[in-house]
This record gives structure tokens, C-alpha cells and sequence, in this order.
């Protein structure tokens, strides 16, 4: 599908109407690199809410901003829920008020934490990896230096 028109918004205290940039499903899929099956998941999961015209979902800038910061929390391993939290509290109040940010810079935290939790476990699982091949190579090579018996 082809770009869709901007719109143009009503006039403000008189001047010009800005126009505003709708995007079809298929250039967002295509813009953020993932399938228009995924933009319809985040849609029923409530992250976007595009505007119907019959069958045609017509995305507007906020939902290109709510997918790009969906995609981006999805990638800093938060959950649906969290990230629908963040939006939520954007939404409400743009420039944010302190609840809003002391929540966020709660899940922060927590998401700091796991992501240092899992890298001791990374740093763990490597220690005793480089064990278990110290010990096989040592093997291997009694193995190699005494032939076998017949």
C-alpha cells in the first residue's frame, strides 16, 4: 500500500492547518524491520490504537512513537506489561509528574538488577564451562599420549 495523505488538523487561534503523517500498516512493519502480524499483536494487546476506516488501519505519529518504544522495551527485556505501564504514563502526562517518573525509574531498577543477576549467572556458567573443557582436554590428551591395548 502506498502512503496515505496527511491529514490536515483544524486551524489554531487562526493559523494555517498542520498537516499531520499517517503511515499504513505495511510501511510501519517495514520501517521497524517486523511483519505486519506483529503491529496487529501489539494493536490487540492495546500498545497502538490506529484509526479504522473500514478494513484499513491508519496509524497516526503517536503510534509510530508507541511502536518504536514498544520495540525498544521489548529489546530491554520488559514485559507487555510494563511497557503498556511506561505508555500508559506518558500518555496521561507527557512531561511526566513524580509518580510517574519514580515508577519508572523503579522498573529500571528491577530490570538493572535482573540484567546483573543474569550476568553472574553468564560469568558462572563460563567459569564452570572452561572447568569442564580443562578437564576434557586434560583427558584427551593422557588419551592421546598412552595408545590403546589390545
Amino acid at each position: 500500500m502506498s502512503t496515505l495523505k496527511p491529514e490536515a488538523t483544524p486551524p489554531v487561534n487562526g493559523t494555517l492547518p498542520r498537516q499531520r503523517r499517517t503511515y499504513a500498516i505495511g510501511e510501519l512493519a517495514r520501517m521497524f524491520e517486523v511483519t505486519p502480524r506483529t503491529i496487529r499483536f501489539y494493536e490487540q494487546e492495546g500498545l497502538l490504537a490506529p484509526e479504522r476506516r473500514g478494513q484499513t488501519r491508519i496509524y497516526h505519529e503517536k503510534d509510530r512513537v508507541r511502536l518504536k518504544l514498544t520495540l525498544r522495551g521489548k529489546r530491554l527485556g520488559f514485559s507487555l506489561a510494563e511497557i503498556r505501564e511506561v505508555i500508559e504514563m506518558y500518555d496521561a502526562m507527557p512531561d511526566g509528574n513524580a509518580r510517574q517518573l519514580k515508577r519508572l525509574l523503579e522498573i529500571l531498577a528491577d530490570k538493572r538488577h535482573n540484567m546483573e543477576r543474569q550476568l553472574e549467572d553468564i560469568r558462572l556458567m563460563q567459569r564452570e564451562l572452561d572447568d569442564v573443557e580443562a578437564r576434557a582436554r586434560d583427558v584427551l590428551g593422557r588419551l592421546d599420549q598412552d595408545p590403546p591395548s589390545h
